[in-house]
Protein backbone atom coordinates (compact mmCIF):
# COMPACT_ATOMS: atom_id res chain seq x y z
CA UNK A 1 0.00 0.00 0.00
CA UNK A 2 1.24 3.51 -0.82
CA UNK A 3 1.57 6.82 1.17
CA UNK A 4 -1.46 7.94 -0.33
CA UNK A 5 -3.76 4.67 0.24
CA UNK A 6 -2.47 4.20 3.86
CA UNK A 7 -3.77 8.18 4.12
CA UNK A 8 -7.29 7.18 3.40
CA UNK A 9 -7.18 4.52 5.98
CA UNK A 10 -9.50 5.46 8.84
CA UNK A 11 -7.15 5.00 12.68
CA UNK A 12 -8.90 2.52 14.60
CA UNK A 13 -10.71 4.54 16.75
CA UNK A 14 -12.00 1.45 18.97
CA UNK A 15 -10.86 1.37 22.41
CA UNK A 16 -10.23 -1.79 24.26
CA UNK A 17 -10.66 -1.80 28.35
CA UNK A 18 -10.19 -4.50 30.85
CA UNK A 19 -12.48 -4.62 33.94
CA UNK A 20 -11.49 -7.22 37.38
CA UNK A 21 -12.76 -10.29 37.10
CA UNK A 22 -15.59 -11.00 39.49
CA UNK A 23 -18.30 -13.55 40.00
CA UNK A 24 -22.11 -12.21 41.75
CA UNK A 25 -25.04 -14.24 43.04
CA UNK A 26 -28.16 -12.43 41.85
CA UNK A 27 -31.65 -12.57 42.56
CA UNK A 28 -34.73 -12.14 40.25
CA UNK A 29 -36.55 -9.36 41.18
CA UNK A 30 -39.40 -9.25 38.19
CA UNK A 31 -40.16 -10.93 34.81
CA UNK A 32 -41.70 -8.29 32.32
CA UNK A 33 -43.05 -9.40 28.84
CA UNK A 34 -41.47 -6.77 26.35
CA UNK A 35 -42.43 -8.86 23.22
CA UNK A 36 -44.11 -11.35 21.44
CA UNK A 37 -40.81 -13.62 22.45
CA UNK A 38 -38.63 -11.69 24.59
CA UNK A 39 -39.01 -11.35 28.30
CA UNK A 40 -36.46 -8.84 30.56
CA UNK A 41 -35.44 -10.22 33.46
CA UNK A 42 -34.20 -7.65 36.50
CA UNK A 43 -32.12 -8.98 38.87
CA UNK A 44 -31.04 -7.65 42.04
CA UNK A 45 -28.28 -8.07 44.85
CA UNK A 46 -25.92 -5.57 46.51
CA UNK A 47 -22.69 -7.14 44.66
CA UNK A 48 -23.79 -5.16 42.07
CA UNK A 49 -22.46 -2.07 43.81
CA UNK A 50 -19.57 -2.09 41.69
CA UNK A 51 -20.46 -3.83 38.07
CA UNK A 52 -18.86 -1.85 35.80
CA UNK A 53 -20.14 -2.49 31.65
CA UNK A 54 -18.69 0.54 29.73
CA UNK A 55 -19.89 -0.59 26.45
CA UNK A 56 -23.20 -1.55 24.94
CA UNK A 57 -22.25 -4.76 23.65
CA UNK A 58 -20.41 -6.02 26.63
CA UNK A 59 -21.59 -9.78 27.70
CA UNK A 60 -21.72 -11.24 30.90
CA UNK A 61 -21.40 -15.17 31.65
CA UNK A 62 -24.67 -16.10 33.33
CA UNK A 63 -24.06 -18.76 35.53
CA UNK A 64 -27.08 -21.40 35.91
CA UNK A 65 -27.60 -24.37 38.30
CA UNK A 66 -26.31 -28.12 36.48
CA UNK A 67 -30.16 -30.33 36.50
CA UNK A 68 -30.72 -30.66 40.03
CA UNK A 69 -27.59 -29.05 41.82
CA UNK A 70 -27.18 -26.31 43.53
CA UNK A 71 -25.65 -23.29 42.02
CA UNK A 72 -21.85 -22.78 43.06
CA UNK A 73 -20.15 -19.65 42.28
CA UNK A 74 -16.43 -19.86 40.16
CA UNK A 75 -14.02 -17.87 42.29
CA UNK A 76 -11.31 -15.68 40.72
CA UNK A 77 -8.05 -17.51 39.19
CA UNK A 78 -5.10 -16.38 37.36
CA UNK A 79 -7.02 -15.82 33.83
CA UNK A 80 -10.72 -16.69 34.38
CA UNK A 81 -13.20 -17.69 36.53
CA UNK A 82 -12.42 -21.32 38.21
CA UNK A 83 -15.09 -24.04 40.14
CA UNK A 84 -14.03 -24.92 43.43
CA UNK A 85 -12.77 -28.19 43.70
CA UNK A 86 -15.12 -30.79 43.68
CA UNK A 87 -18.27 -28.21 42.99
CA UNK A 88 -19.90 -28.92 39.86
CA UNK A 89 -19.38 -26.20 36.76
CA UNK A 90 -22.47 -23.81 36.35
CA UNK A 91 -24.27 -24.02 32.93
CA UNK A 92 -23.00 -20.45 31.36
CA UNK A 93 -24.11 -18.51 28.44
CA UNK A 94 -23.44 -15.20 27.20
CA UNK A 95 -25.71 -12.48 28.02
CA UNK A 96 -25.94 -8.21 27.28
CA UNK A 97 -26.45 -6.28 29.96
CA UNK A 98 -29.30 -4.57 28.67
CA UNK A 99 -29.18 -1.72 31.74
CA UNK A 100 -27.72 -1.38 35.17
CA UNK A 101 -28.37 0.86 38.37
CA UNK A 102 -25.47 0.27 40.38
CA UNK A 103 -26.95 2.69 43.50
CA UNK A 104 -30.55 0.27 43.53
CA UNK A 105 -28.07 -2.76 42.75
CA UNK A 106 -30.13 -3.30 39.39
CA UNK A 107 -29.21 -5.51 36.79
CA UNK A 108 -31.82 -6.01 33.58
CA UNK A 109 -31.46 -8.99 31.16
CA UNK A 110 -33.21 -9.78 28.22
CA UNK A 111 -33.89 -13.35 26.71
CA UNK A 112 -35.41 -14.90 23.58
CA UNK A 113 -37.29 -17.59 24.78
CA UNK A 114 -37.59 -19.46 21.21
CA UNK A 115 -34.45 -21.33 21.71
CA UNK A 116 -33.84 -24.48 23.44
CA UNK A 117 -30.61 -23.66 25.29
CA UNK A 118 -30.70 -23.92 29.13
CA UNK A 119 -30.71 -20.08 29.90
CA UNK A 120 -33.96 -19.22 27.52
CA UNK A 121 -35.54 -22.66 28.90
CA UNK A 122 -34.73 -21.13 32.52
CA UNK A 123 -35.79 -17.77 31.29
CA UNK A 124 -38.66 -18.54 29.99
CA UNK A 125 -40.31 -20.32 33.77
CA UNK A 126 -38.33 -17.74 35.58
CA UNK A 127 -39.80 -16.05 38.72
CA UNK A 128 -39.19 -13.86 41.97
CA UNK A 129 -37.13 -14.98 44.26
CA UNK A 130 -35.14 -17.86 42.11
CA UNK A 131 -30.88 -17.13 42.12
CA UNK A 132 -28.73 -17.27 39.46
CA UNK A 133 -25.10 -16.36 39.28
CA UNK A 134 -23.21 -13.75 36.58
CA UNK A 135 -18.91 -13.46 35.57
CA UNK A 136 -18.13 -10.25 34.19
CA UNK A 137 -17.80 -8.24 32.10
CA UNK A 138 -14.38 -9.40 31.69
CA UNK A 139 -13.98 -6.01 29.18
CA UNK A 140 -15.37 -3.76 26.86
CA UNK A 141 -15.03 -2.57 23.30
CA UNK A 142 -15.57 1.12 23.71
CA UNK A 143 -16.83 2.40 20.48
CA UNK A 144 -16.65 6.16 20.42
CA UNK A 145 -19.81 8.17 19.94
CA UNK A 146 -18.89 11.64 17.65
CA UNK A 147 -18.68 9.21 14.45
CA UNK A 148 -20.71 10.95 11.65
CA UNK A 149 -23.27 7.75 11.57
CA UNK A 150 -23.87 4.86 12.84
CA UNK A 151 -25.23 1.70 11.51
CA UNK A 152 -26.22 -0.56 13.98
CA UNK A 153 -27.50 -4.60 12.54
CA UNK A 154 -28.26 -7.62 13.88
CA UNK A 155 -31.24 -10.51 15.13
CA UNK A 156 -33.18 -10.73 18.25
CA UNK A 157 -30.27 -11.83 20.32
CA UNK A 158 -28.51 -8.49 19.30
CA UNK A 159 -31.59 -6.67 19.95
CA UNK A 160 -30.39 -5.66 23.98
CA UNK A 161 -27.02 -4.12 22.42
CA UNK A 162 -29.03 -2.30 19.64
CA UNK A 163 -31.17 -0.55 22.14
CA UNK A 164 -28.86 0.34 24.69
CA UNK A 165 -26.60 1.73 22.27
CA UNK A 166 -29.60 3.62 20.40
CA UNK A 167 -30.29 4.57 24.34
CA UNK A 168 -27.25 6.07 24.54
CA UNK A 169 -26.20 7.76 22.10
CA UNK A 170 -26.56 11.84 22.42
CA UNK A 171 -28.73 14.15 20.67
CA UNK A 172 -27.83 14.87 17.02
CA UNK A 173 -26.47 11.31 16.03
CA UNK A 174 -27.40 10.11 12.75
CA UNK A 175 -27.89 6.46 13.67
CA UNK A 176 -28.93 3.69 10.82
CA UNK A 177 -30.74 0.44 12.48
CA UNK A 178 -31.52 -3.15 10.74
CA UNK A 179 -33.26 -5.33 12.85
CA UNK A 180 -34.18 -9.33 12.12
CA UNK A 181 -36.68 -10.26 14.83
CA UNK A 182 -38.84 -13.72 15.01
CA UNK A 183 -42.31 -12.11 14.90
CA UNK A 184 -43.71 -8.55 14.69
CA UNK A 185 -44.52 -8.73 17.82
CA UNK A 186 -41.10 -8.14 18.96
CA UNK A 187 -40.53 -4.80 17.90
CA UNK A 188 -40.11 -2.09 19.86
CA UNK A 189 -40.03 1.46 20.08
CA UNK A 190 -36.98 3.46 21.10
CA UNK A 191 -36.50 5.82 24.03
CA UNK A 192 -33.67 7.83 22.45
CA UNK A 193 -32.19 11.23 22.28
CA UNK A 194 -31.48 10.57 18.41
CA UNK A 195 -33.87 9.95 16.23
CA UNK A 196 -32.82 6.27 14.72
CA UNK A 197 -33.94 5.17 11.21
CA UNK A 198 -34.94 1.25 12.33
CA UNK A 199 -36.08 -1.01 9.31
CA UNK A 200 -37.59 -3.74 10.95
CA UNK A 201 -37.52 -7.34 9.54
CA UNK A 202 -39.48 -10.42 10.03
CA UNK A 203 -37.48 -13.36 10.13
CA UNK A 204 -37.87 -15.20 6.61
CA UNK A 205 -38.94 -11.49 4.70
CA UNK A 206 -35.18 -11.03 3.60
CA UNK A 207 -31.51 -11.25 4.70
CA UNK A 208 -30.15 -9.27 6.84
CA UNK A 209 -27.68 -9.09 4.30
CA UNK A 210 -29.96 -8.06 1.73
CA UNK A 211 -31.16 -4.93 3.80
CA UNK A 212 -28.23 -3.98 4.44
CA UNK A 213 -26.41 -3.96 1.01
CA UNK A 214 -29.93 -1.90 -0.06
CA UNK A 215 -28.87 1.02 1.97
CA UNK A 216 -27.51 4.22 0.91
CA UNK A 217 -24.94 5.32 3.69
CA UNK A 218 -24.95 8.66 4.56
CA UNK A 219 -22.02 10.70 3.86
CA UNK A 220 -18.34 11.26 6.31
CA UNK A 221 -17.08 8.74 8.18
CA UNK A 222 -18.99 5.98 10.19
CA UNK A 223 -18.70 2.94 12.12
CA UNK A 224 -20.81 -0.55 11.37
CA UNK A 225 -22.09 -2.77 14.08
CA UNK A 226 -23.15 -5.97 13.33
CA UNK A 227 -24.15 -9.06 15.48
CA UNK A 228 -26.47 -12.51 15.19
CA UNK A 229 -26.22 -15.45 13.59
CA UNK A 230 -22.56 -16.46 12.54
CA UNK A 231 -23.08 -17.07 8.74
CA UNK A 232 -25.81 -14.02 8.32
CA UNK A 233 -23.47 -11.53 9.70
CA UNK A 234 -20.48 -13.18 7.44
CA UNK A 235 -22.68 -12.18 5.32
CA UNK A 236 -23.43 -8.42 6.62
CA UNK A 237 -19.68 -8.29 7.22
CA UNK A 238 -18.93 -8.71 3.20
CA UNK A 239 -21.49 -6.64 2.00
CA UNK A 240 -20.09 -3.76 4.57
CA UNK A 241 -16.34 -4.38 2.96
CA UNK A 242 -16.95 -5.28 -0.70
CA UNK A 243 -20.32 -2.99 -1.70
CA UNK A 244 -20.31 -0.24 0.99
CA UNK A 245 -16.32 0.15 1.05
CA UNK A 246 -16.15 0.31 4.69
CA UNK A 247 -12.32 -0.28 6.16
CA UNK A 248 -12.03 -3.14 8.64
CA UNK A 249 -11.59 -0.03 11.07
CA UNK A 250 -14.81 1.18 11.10
CA UNK A 251 -16.90 -2.42 11.53
CA UNK A 252 -17.34 -4.62 14.21
CA UNK A 253 -19.15 -7.88 13.59
CA UNK A 254 -19.74 -10.87 15.76
CA UNK A 255 -21.61 -14.31 15.71
CA UNK A 256 -23.47 -14.09 18.82
CA UNK A 257 -24.70 -17.62 17.62
CA UNK A 258 -24.68 -20.14 15.09
CA UNK A 259 -26.63 -22.99 13.76
CA UNK A 260 -26.18 -26.76 14.95
CA UNK A 261 -23.33 -25.21 17.30
CA UNK A 262 -24.08 -24.60 21.37
CA UNK A 263 -23.11 -21.54 23.30
CA UNK A 264 -21.10 -20.02 20.27
CA UNK A 265 -19.87 -16.82 20.43
CA UNK A 266 -16.81 -14.97 18.59
CA UNK A 267 -15.50 -11.99 16.77
CA UNK A 268 -16.26 -11.99 12.64
CA UNK A 269 -12.53 -10.62 11.19
CA UNK A 270 -10.72 -11.17 8.07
Amino acid sequence: MDQQANQNVPARRTERVRHTIKARELTVQSVTRVGHSIVRVRFASPSLHDFVSASFDDHVKLMLPPPGQTLVLPVAGPERLESPEGAARPQMRDYTPRSFDTARGELDIEFALHGDGPAASWAAQAAPGQVIGIGGPRGSMVVPVDYAWHLLVGDDTALPAISRRIEELPAGSRVLAVIEVADAGDRRDFASACAPQVQWIVRGETTLADAVSALTLPAGEGFAWAAGESDAITAVRRVLVEHHGLHRNQIKASAYWKHDSVAHHGHLDD
